[in-house]
């Protein structure tokens, strides 16, 4: 129950509590698939730059080389980057379902763009575009699915629906399989058609999210008490039709101050000051897996094609192993980080990631490796580096107050993304570029490296948030003193 006390500015509510006490029901899953799909789109954008590569080499419009894939990916990027923290300031202003509605608007738009490509700059503009939508996305949607799932399952679940990122990596290997196939589609014609799987995916997508309101949570802390009430009390109803007993809310209730925004003074004060230590790890654990998936997976179809001379019209074969192992690390692994905890597990994947990376990279150096041995190296490798990069995005995402969290996700991410993202795709076009093996080797150690680092980080000063409220992580800051 929400009781507003007007002379004081302060109103008690027990809605946090009534939502992290409901079960796992149909809402949580239709949640999920609205909302979720978002990093099937990134994985499908991320895959279909790697698999059109040699498409888009060959190109008569575009005739892009190594370097300008890999510069296409820094644009990818640098996109992301500047949409999460633009979007991310957004979010935390005016809503979660507002601005989850424009940079899917965004992407769409976008995405669709990139198929009427006509040169290398019109290539790099769109993608770049692209990549705004989707960064917005993650700030927006990593907040309103924290907030509205049950404390008990928000590791299991954040882990998993980041993980359906690799099924729209398999959606990109699958329609590049098909529309590279100068069988079927001529060259040209074929790497336009791919990039317009994601425009109506999205397109579809827009019509899933109609349904969903606003976040709770956000309406709690801007002043917005009553529609938040409205909204929980919509959410309990479903469940008792469904024949569920609600237990009551456990915990005394909070005390809110109203407010109706938060200053940008007061944003990077918590952020930096109040919870330094925190913003270390996250930024440390976004570095370090942007880095490492961002230099290996928008680049592995050149290592395909420059060292094992796989055609460009079958890397997709390749890529839906990896996809498999990508998505089953987080779905199989997720559970693991609620019930033996957030530092151990964190710690443990990105280590483990790590190794495997470095040791996987010498037997590359050393020609040890066929082409069909190295894909399984890989889905080996990202089996434990997907669940270590999703619970990146669960460490930054609940480890900060609700009134600031899309824009704590945007400015980690853009940080991370940023130093990891951008510089890693252009630097192994490089590497990739001089034809040594030796030289692909430095750009694996260094990623190895940067895992490892983060393991130790995580280890050390990692946050032990599994089965907590979001409120009991990171206290409100509109929450009055009791």
């Amino acid at each position: 129950m929400t009781t507003p006390t007007t002379a004081e500015h302060v109103y008690e509510t027990d809605l946090p509590a009534r939502l992290d006490r409901l079960p796992w029901g149909r809402f949580h899953t239709l949640l999920v698939f609205a909302l979720g799909i978002t990093w099937l789109l990134d994985g499908l954008e991320v895959t279909l730059a790697g698999s059109v590569s040699g498409a888009l080499k060959n190109s008569p419009a575009l005739h892009l080389s190594n370097s300008d894939i890999g510069l296409a990916g820094g644009a990818y990027i640098a996109g992301a980057v500047l949409g999460a923290l633009f979007f991310g300031w957004l979010t935390d202003r005016l809503g979660r379902r507002k601005l989850f509605f424009i940079t899917l608007i965004l992407y769409v738009s976008a995405t669709a763009a990139t198929a009427f490509s006509f040169n290398v700059w019109s290539f790099l503009l769109f993608r770049f575009l692209t990549g705004m939508g989707i960064g917005g996305e993650y700030t927006a949607i990593n907040s309103t699915i924290q907030e509205f799932t049950p404390a008990r399952f928000r590791g299991w679940v954040d882990l998993t629906v980041n993980g359906t990122f690799w099924i729209g990596a398999a959606l990109g290997a699958g329609g590049s399989i098909l529309l590279l196939n100068p069988a079927h589609v001529s060259g040209d014609l074929g790497w336009r058609l791919c990039f317009g799987i994601g425009a109506l995916l999205g397109l579809i997508i827009l019509v899933m999210r109609l349904w969903l309101p606003e976040s709770p949570r956000w309406l709690l802390t801007h002043n917005q008490p009553d529609e938040a009430k409205r909204i929980v009390e919509g959410i309990e109803a479903q469940f008792r039709e469904q024949g569920h007993d609600l237990p009551a809310p456990e915990g005394k209730k909070l005390r809110m101050r109203s407010r109706d925004h938060t200053p940008l003074s007061e944003v990077f004060r918590t952020l930096f000051v109040t919870f330094r230590q925190r913003a270390l790890v996250g930024l440390t654990l976004l570095t370090a897996q942007a880095f490492f998936y961002n230099a290996i997976f928008f680049t592995f179809a050149l290592v395909l094609t420059e060292f094992y001379q796989v055609p460009y019209q079958r890397i997709g074969y390749y890529v839906l192993p990896l996809a498999l192992g990508n998505f089953c690390g987080p779905l199989l692994l997720g559970r693991l980080f609620d019930v033996i905890g957030r530092r151990v597990m964190i710690s443990f994947t990105y280590g483990i990631s790590g190794v495997l990376l470095a040791v996987s990279g010498y037997l590359f150096e050393q020609q040890l490796l066929d082409v069909t041995q190295q894909t399984i190296a890989w889905m080996v490798i990202f089996f434990f580096a997907s669940a270590a990069a999703s619970s990146a995005y669960l460490t930054v995402a609940e480890t900060f107050p609700l009134e600031i969290r899309a824009l704590a996700i945007a400015v980690f991410y853009a940080f991370g993304t940023g130093l990891g993202g951008i510089v890693g795709p252009t630097l192994f076009g490089r590497l990739i570029d001089s034809h040594q093996r030796g030289a692909v080797l430095v750009g694996y150690l260094m990623g190895a490296a940067l895992m490892l680092f983060a393991a130790g980080v995580q280890a050390f000063w990692g946050v032990a948030a599994e089965g907590q409220s979001l409120e009991s992580v990171a206290r409100p800051l509109s929450q009055a003193q009791d």
